[in-house]
């Protein structure tokens, strides 16, 4: 998990976006790991030259595009040291000769360096500031005072460093070289990284990379030379290469051959096949003798908004630039929320509120449903930590449901089975966290958020309407669309990653197949289809951009839709059902409304729910506070104040 972290300026901070750090207990091989850092560091960082031929060609038009350009530059040289090694000054005459786990960087002195370095600087002066003068005068130099004083060529830097022994015995091989060394050497230390401020987001940004590379010379550059090992002298300073951890050690076993590589999979892909009939969508009222009925919902957000200003603040060193309003046009996300608390506290905190808003005793529960995708509760679940959380000694069924952005549908389905079996009460909570699973990967960032809702559905009274007409759902599909949003994706250091081709291919698959299950299906009353009878579109709220794109393909328009996107961002399994309750807190729905409301995302999952919503069912929202956050286990039936004691509303 990678948290975010609230610095001393009440502003978040992604640690992950500017440590370079990798978690090579998912890296197998070096094939893997050259990927990894030619797609991190290499592909979007300029060499030496391109920046001179930039500087040449006058393509900088202000400062801030070559500070970028110098901070990737030398992201790039930092590649292998950021990811896999501490750097220690040693004293020569103290360097151990013959241990495998300490090496020597060899060195290719820099060509042109010094004319690369001139230019640089000489642009830099001519340049206008392009927001902050004295901001961008300080970030220029920290980077100036490491790139200025590089004394080695980086484009064939290798990942596996000779050992001592190894260099000793090369021919000619250069190494770096401190003549003395100040072991009180000023760095930055990790909160005041983590506090840097500026008032335009980008440049805080490459605030916080400028203080991470300095911290990568924790020596006096200038002094430094490259020598070999017959003109170093005793009580002169190398640099010596440790292993930042167990994993890395590891990993250099196995791509040095000491250690054999892990087997590979066993599975091969099959040749598609359709179902040998079509799956139709089930009529609740027709199919099952216990109609649902919904007596609660309540929802719990995130207690941090995490704004787009907050992450162009956060860039990472591997992402292309771009700005706050360029993300809200390509999502039509303008915000998302975060939480500082753990997943269960959020089911639990939205559990408690439906419960107490629907009237039901606890007693009178038979099951627990959690939708998740984003738990990381495996024993005991999500779903029986909760119903253990809220003192229920036994449930017909407690589990938990993988089905990500299709959550509430799938978990509607499941419940309204649970209602024939134990005809009580069924609590489904919706609920996500994302916030600590993103990691650098600025797809996912710009999209995902934290938030849960909770939905008492229980039986109707003998000869009451049910609330559902219809509920469907789907899985699977090619193979691409199928892996097209992965957690944990070991290729992305095990961060949840969004293939944006594949996942838009998978909605309009969906989309098409849906509408036109709807068209085909007659009315509540038996008249025109269900799509005519329905009110409002509440949809999965993935990408307001694309779907808007994609209904309007389907034969929709957007004034059918309802969206809350803006302010939510994709909270998966639980953004349709905070979307229904936004419905209602917006106005949009005033009376009870038939709503569609459409899910579909990560592995290849899809399905609707064609419901009434009723605005009375919609409970007191939740305000967190984690500040005074003490989640007590409740003694009695959870009431409100037992929400508001536990956090501090």
């Amino acid at each position: 998990m990678k948290p975010f972290v609230v610095n001393n300026h009440d502003r978040l901070v992604f640690p992950a976006n500017f440590l370079g750090e990798l978690d090579f207990s998912v890296i197998d091989e070096m094939e893997q790991f050259t990927a990894i850092v030619g797609r991190d560091f290499e592909a979007k960082a300029p060499t030496g030259t391109d920046i001179l031929e930039r500087v040449t060609s006058g393509a900088y038009e202000s400062r801030f595009a070559l500070l970028r350009d110098m901070s990737q530059n030398l992201f790039w040289v930092n590649r292998y040291t950021l990811t896999m090694f501490e750097k220690r000054p040693t004293r020569w005459r103290d360097l151990p000769r013959h241990r495998n786990d300490v090496f020597l960087p060899l060195l290719t002195p820099w060509r042109d360096g010094d004319k690369k370095v001139r230019a640089v600087a000489d642009a830099f002066a001519a340049l206008p500031s392009t927001w902050d003068e004295e901001t961008e005068r300080r970030i220029f130099d920290l980077l100036f005072d490491v790139y200025g004083n590089r004394r080695h060529h980086a484009t064939e830097l290798p990942a596996v460093k000779p050992t001592v022994e190894q260099f000793l015995t090369t021919p000619g091989a250069q190494t770096f070289v401190v003549p003395r060394h100040d072991p009180d050497y000023p760095v930055f230390s990790f909160n005041e990284i983590l506090d840097a401020h500026a008032e335009r987001p980008e440049l805080e940004a490459l605030t916080r990379w400028a203080m991470v590379l300095h911290n990568q010379y924790p020596w006096d550059r200038a002094a430094t030379e490259l020598r070999t090992a017959d003109e170093i002298g005793d009580d002169e300073y190398v640099i010596a290469f440790h292993p930042r951890n167990r994993d890395v050690e590891q990993f250099l076993d196995r791509a040095t051959g000491t250690r054999p590589a892990r087997r590979g999979r066993l599975s091969t892909q099959s040749d598609p096949v359709e179902p040998a009939t079509p799956l139709p969508p089930i009529r609740v009222r027709e199919v099952f003798a216990v109609q649902p009925k919904v007596e609660a919902l309540a929802v719990v957000r995130g207690e941090h908004v995490c704004s787009n200003d907050d992450v162009v603040r956060n860039s990472a060193f591997s992402w292309s630039p771009m700005s706050a309003d360029e993300i809200s046009a390509k999502t039509g996300i303008d915000q998302r929320r975060y939480t500082e608390l753990d997943i269960e506290d959020l089911a639990w905190a939205a559990a408690v509120r439906a419960l107490e808003h629907s009237g039901r005793d606890r007693s009178e529960i038979g099951a627990v449903l959690v939708a998740t995708c984003t738990s990381e509760r495996l024993i005991p679940s999500l779903s029986t930590w909760l119903s253990g959380r809220l003192g229920l000694l036994q449930t017909h069924c407690s589990a938990d449901i993988v089905a990500a952005c299709a959550g509430l549908p799938y978990g509607l389905s499941e419940a309204v089975r649970q209602l024939q079996e134990v005809n009580r009460p069924v609590l489904l909570v919706c609920v996500e966290k994302f916030s600590d699973k993103i990691g650098n990967v600025r797809t996912s960032r710009m999209i995902f958020g934290d938030g849960a809702a909770a939905m008492v559905v229980a039986p109707a009274a003998e000869g009451e309407r049910g609330d559902i007409d219809l509920l469907q759902t789907y899985a699977s599909g090619p193979d691409t669309q199928v892996n097209s949003i992965i957690w944990p994706n070991p290729e992305f250091d095990n961060d949840i990653t969004v293939y944006g081709p594949e996942v838009k291919a998978l909605v309009a698959r969906y989309l098409t197949q849906m509408i036109g299950e709807l068209t085909e299906q007659p009315g509540p009353e038996g008249e025109g289809s269900m799509l005519d009878a329905v009110d409002l579109i509440v949809p999965h709220q993935a990408n307001k951009t694309m779907i808007l794109q994609l209904a309007g393909e389907a034969g929709l328009s957007a004034d059918q839709l309802y969206f809350n996107i803006e302010s939510m961002g994709n909270v998966s399994a639980a953004s349709i059902p905070i979307a229904l309750f936004d419905s209602v807190a917006d106005g949009v729905v005033s009376g009870r409304t038939r709503v569609f409301a459409p899910g579909f995302g990560a592995g290849a999952v899809g399905g609707y729910a064609v419901l009434e919503v009723d605005p009375a069912v919609m409970a007191p929202e939740v305000h967190l506070d984690p500040t005074t956050a003490t989640v007590a286990e409740p003694v009695a039936a959870p009431t409100s104040d037992d929400v508001r004691i536990a956090f501090g509303e």
